[in-house]
């Protein structure tokens, strides 16, 4: 997956399958994104299309065509984070640490919560 791109709009669509737990149908798929967009069927099934061209979901004939990802959640995440990391930190966890506090993006507490799960990380 690391050489096939997910845009923003096909991660909704992603986030939705993941969220639901069981494979969907597009007017599921739909019906549940339209809480928070209002998506034509046209729209949902194009970037459906894109996401199996992918790889990243896969699909199943029932009475219609049913959409699972292929892929878990966390493991996304991760390849996405190593790959912000590699992109603007050089793969350096600490410098995104040090642009965040430079950035005074994270306040002490933040700063306290984090060091208290990396000692209890690696006990």
């Amino acid at each position: 997956m690391a050489d096939k791109k997910i845009s923003d709009a096909e991660l909704e669509i992603l986030e939705v399958l993941w969220e639901a737990g069981e494979a969907l149908n597009a007017n599921e798929v739909r019906l549940r994104l339209n809480v928070k967009k209002d998506w034509e069927r046209t729209t949902v099934l194009t970037l459906i299309r894109r996401l199996l061209d992918k790889g990243v979901i896969a699909q199943e004939k029932r009475e219609v065509y049913y959409y699972m990802p292929c892929v878990e959640r966390g493991d996304y995440v991760k390849e996405e984070t190593r790959n912000f990391l590699n992109k603007f930190f050089k793969g350096n966890a600490r410098n995104l640490a040090a642009a965040l506090i430079e950035d005074e993006d994270l306040s002490r507490e933040d700063i306290e919560e984090l060091r208290a799960y990396f000692q209890d990380s690696f006990k």
